[in-house]
């Protein structure tokens, strides 16, 4: 798909349609865990499981977990790399409960540092929301063909409410940037599949504007908002485009 597709307004009109239509339709796992954002070429955790699925492959030590996180996760960091870096820290943070409490704290200290010291930082509250809605999809969680022989710790996300701390950090970028965030529209799209329904249309509508100018954003639009398991949403676009272009 070309950037001029992705700008035109036919391409906007097909996939608010798509999303629409199948942002109700279960997934094939849990959303902020089997698929991939894609980052393009930018830092992010080391990986060699294809999407949730860790293959064995992986030498990573996670005692550097908390620390290299942290690192990557900078101020200037897009919030597409942010989703794709904390996907693999839940990941990883599943072999080592320690870690994932002192990622989750750490996160949290972070962004409450920022709010006393009156310089609230809207990264920051995204960070540990996702993270904390990252984790309730996938630690603790017993997934039939997805978890078999993975440890069963305690979340110590439970009773974080992450949709609630992402909204907070879209109010704060609002007010720092006098508009809106598409990338973190994108997450909590992610985050409300299931619902609440017209939060999620709203969070779905506002990253689908800004995709028009961000096509990284409108590749993982394309890709994430799927239909039926044998059938990507990037396949479903490009046969209505293709019907469209037809009737047209």
């Amino acid at each position: 798909m070309t950037l001029q597709q992705i700008r035109s307004p036919r391409f906007a009109i097909v996939l608010v349609a798509a999303v629409l239509c199948f942002a109700s339709i279960a997934q094939a796992g849990p959303p902020l865990i089997c698929h991939t954002i894609e980052i393009g070429q930018a830092k992010s955790l080391p990986w060699i499981g294809y999407d949730w699925n860790l293959s064995g492959g992986e030498n990573y030590d996670t005692k550097n977990l908390v620390a290299d996180t942290l690192d990557i996760l900078a101020p200037e960091t897009p919030v597409l790399v942010r989703m794709e870096t904390l996907r693999r820290a839940t990941l990883y943070a599943r072999k080592d409960p320690l870690a994932a409490k002192e990622l989750l704290a750490r996160l949290h200290a972070r962004a409450t540092s920022a709010e006393s010291s009156g310089h609230p930082d809207a990264l920051a509250w995204f960070d540990v929301g996702y993270l904390a809605e990252t984790y309730k999809q996938w630690i603790g969680q017993k997934l039939p063909h997805m978890t078999d022989g993975m440890r069963l710790d305690p979340n110590p996300a439970a009773g974080v409410d992450g949709y609630a701390l992402v909204k907070k950090a879209l109010a704060v970028r609002a007010r720092s940037q006098n508009g809106e965030d598409p990338q973190m529209e994108f997450a909590a799209a992610l985050i409300t599949l299931s619902g609440p329904q017209e939060e999620h249309r709203q969070h779905t509508l506002k990253a689908i504007a800004g995709a028009k100018t961000d096509p990284l954003l409108a590749q993982n639009l394309a890709t994430h908002f799927n239909g039926p398991q044998s059938q990507t949403m990037s396949e479903m676009l490009a046969k209505e485009l293709n019907l469209k272009v037809a009737k047209n």
